[in-house]
Formats: structure tokens, sequence, C-alpha cells
């Protein structure tokens, strides 16, 4: 009888965190003249940092045909594909039944587009064309002309061209392999302006500076740095996101040259202290600025783990099962052959003369070998295996910057969601100086 083993492992990993952010009895004391100067600040231009109202880019849409596919178009159940492809041929004077039309070569696709600012007529945008049916691939397919609508309704371009695709596939079914995205495509100055958006600065009476990030500090200073440029108030904070500057204080020959000159000015700005955290990735960004107050955090693992082993042994009690070989002797009659026959239920019997079909009688013995199995199965076999890690200890002083809190984090032997669950736990407690963002 064979024993076969079967090894699997139920491994039940319990992330024990025995996390405690303590303050221990200190009291938070201010940040000496020493950490103050210590907060990081770097110097940008305010272009960098802000947008200039009105100045900005319009989203396109459009839908359209790609042709010229491998048979990995959309499929006959794609309707609005057939639909579409037998209007289109109406438009080239050819008539076509919808129902009657099978082609694998086709699919329906989205076109996305950003239209510039100061777009005008003639200039080439990028576009994006993205399947919409059930198409395996795009694929050496060519994009029929196809209107790009903005949010008005208008026509501002038309697009086509090949298709580019930042990924491949190969095989077929369970042994074919993709790499990234097969199904999005892109046309470089695919693209071309029919409608012109621009925006007309001569109409400004006001230059508004929307900040990408707002923030009342840093709105101030953009307005005290344009004021010391021009040596007088042509610019206010309205609020922590926008900065008017008075087109005609400023007395500048043209609104370009305002801008130009507004945004060419530097200033300091402070980051601020914050972290952001991505649970399901274990992604943890730390800002420069974040200080904590005394804490002390106790860090441990529970491990544990169940290994389950699978041996095949007999069942008790179970119904013998088997099968049988048997043997005859031959004898002579007197009026034709008889086979002996032979029964046992444990072994080889002798058996009797077997009478023939006309009567007469021969002589013979049979053999017969019954082979008898027990009844098997597989019997689990369970072991649990118990790691407790010591616990680790860290110990942050007043005024403690990222730096050593990510320091202390790897001395003690911490993963990235160990690190999630002691930032939250130090949050709560008050010692962390900052905004925690969970995604």
């Amino acid at each position: 009888m064979k024993m076969i083993s079967i090894r699997t492992n139920s491994c039940a990993r319990i992330a024990g965190l025995a996390v405690w952010a303590l303050v221990l009895g200190f009291v938070s004391l201010p940040l000496t003249p020493r950490a103050a100067a210590d907060t990081s600040n770097h110097r940008v231009l305010i272009r960098d940092i802000t947008s200039i109202q009105g100045v900005r880019n319009n989203m396109l849409v459009g839908y359209g045909l790609v042709v010229g596919l491998n048979r990995t178009g959309d499929s006959q159940q794609t309707y609005f594909t057939v639909q579409t492809l037998a209007n289109a041929m109406q438009k080239m004077g050819v008539l076509i039944s919808p129902s009657q039309v099978e082609v694998k070569n086709v699919a329906a696709v989205f076109i996305t587009a950003s239209l510039p600012p100061f777009a005008r007529p003639g200039s080439t945008l990028d576009v994006t064309v993205s399947s919409v049916g059930d198409a395996k691939s795009l694929s050496g397919g060519v994009l029929l002309m196809s209107a790009l609508h903005g949010p008005d309704g208008q026509v501002y371009a038309e697009a086509q061209g090949p298709l580019i695709l930042g990924g491949y596939t190969t095989g077929s079914g369970t042994n074919g392999k993709e790499v990234n995205s097969v199904t999005v495509g892109a046309i470089p100055n695919g693209g071309i302006v029919e409608r012109d958006a621009s925006v007309d600065l001569h109409d400004f009476k006001t230059v508004s500076l929307l900040l990408r990030n707002p923030d009342f500090t840093t709105a101030k200073q953009i307005a005290d740095t344009v004021n010391d440029e021009f040596h007088k108030a042509v610019a206010t904070a309205v609020d922590s996101g926008r900065v008017d500057v008075d087109v005609a204080d400023a007395g500048s020959a043209s609104i370009p040259t305002l801008i130009s000159r507004v945004q060419s000015l530097s200033l300091n700005v402070f980051t601020p202290a914050k972290i952001v955290i991505n649970e399901r990735t274990g992604t943890i960004v730390l800002g420069g600025d974040v200080k904590l107050t005394p804490v002390s955090v106790i860090h441990g693992n529970l491990s544990i783990e169940v290994v389950t082993t699978y041996t095949v042994a007999p069942v008790p009690g179970g119904i013998a099962q088997g099968y049988t070989e048997r043997s005859g002797a031959q004898g002579a009659g007197q009026s034709g052959k008889g086979a002996a026959a032979g029964s046992g239920a444990s072994g080889a019997d002798t058996g009797q003369a077997a009478q023939n079909q006309n009567g007469g009688q021969g002589g013979g013995q049979g053999t017969e070998k019954f082979s008898v199995s027990t009844p098997e199965a597989l019997v689990p076999q369970t072991t649990v295996n118990v790691t407790d890690a010591p616990a680790q200890t860290m110990r942050l002083d007043d005024g403690a910057n990222v730096d050593e809190l990510v320091n202390g984090l790897h001395a003690i032997g911490t993963t990235a969601r160990d690190v999630v669950a002691i930032l939250q736990a130090i949050k709560a407690e008050g010692g962390l100086q900052a905004e925690l963002e969970v995604q």
C-alpha cells in the first residue's frame, strides 16, 4: 500500500501590531529658534504655482471607426458598430443592410483630445483612441475622419490617421500573452483644429492668478512680490486661491508683457506638513515639514502559521472491495465436454464435474482467486507554529522631523503596512503635527 503525503500551508498571518503612541507625560514645548529656522522652503517662479484665469485647455470628444484590423475588431453582436459602418457606407453611395453585415476588421472607438487655449485653425492636436465595443486589439488600425466636439456641442477639430499602440498581444487563448493595453491607441498630430477658440487678452481688465495649491500665506506672498516689482499696490490677494493684478495700474504695454513679467518673479514657498498614505499599495509619502511631539512607539509582531499535512490511511470498519480470477480444467464426457467449476470464499476449492449439454459427465478441477483491498482516505494532520517577536521601542524627542521618524521605523524593522498603522496611531494620539490623508 502506497502512502501519499500532501502538504498544504494554510498560513493565517496576523499582523498583530502592538502599536501604541504614548505621550509618556512629556509636555510639548514650542520649537526653538534653531528648529524654526530649519522649516524647509524653496524658491519657485510664480508661473510654476499659478495659472491665468480664462487661459485654459478645452476637452474634445468624438466617435468614429477604426478599420484595417486583422480580424480583431468588434463582433456582429456589437450592433452600433455595424450600424455606424452602414451609415458611413451610405455616405459613400453604398447601401447595405446592417443585419447582413459581418465584418471583423472594424471597431467602434471614442476619440479624445485637449484643445490648447490659443489654438488657431490649422493647428494640430494629439488624439487618443479607445475601443468601446468588444474588439480584441486595435493594432494596425486606421481611424477614419471623425469630428471632435467641445462642451458646447460645436465641432472644433477633425481627427484621422494610423494608430500607435503602447502594448502588444501574441498567441491565443490560454497560451497568449498581452503587455499593456491593446485597445487604446494614440495618433500624434492626428487632429486638426477647424474652429478658432483662442482667448482675446485685450478684453482683460484684471489678470487673475489662480493658485494650484490654495494657501493664504502663498497668496499674500505673491501679491507682495508683485507689488514690490511694480513699486505700488497693483496686486491683491482675493482669497487663498486667487490673486488679482490690475492691468491699468500696472501700466504695461500689453497684457502678454504684463503676464510674462509677473510669472517671471520668484518667491519662497513653504511646503505644507502633509502625509499621504495608500493602504492598498503600501505607499507612504511624507512631506519634509512634518513635525512630531515627544512620543514613544512600541511595536511587536505576532505570527501564527497553520500547517496541514494530508496522509493516506486505511478507513476502520470499511467494506472490503476486490476482484476475482477464475480458471477451469477441461474434462471428457460421453457426449461432449464439461467445464469444471469451483467456488470458495477464502482461497481455492475443488469443483465437481459438470454435466455437459447432452447429459454426459466429465471430470476436472476449478480454481478461484479473490483479492481484497482495504478502502483508504486522506487524513489531515494539523500543526500550529506560533512566533511572537519581542516588542521594539522607538523614542522621538520634541521637534523630530520626518527623517528621524523614517530612520527610527526602519531601525525597529517595520514594514510599509506597519508604518501605516503606526502613523495612524500617532495621529490619533495627537503626536503628529501634519495632515494625514489616507487614499
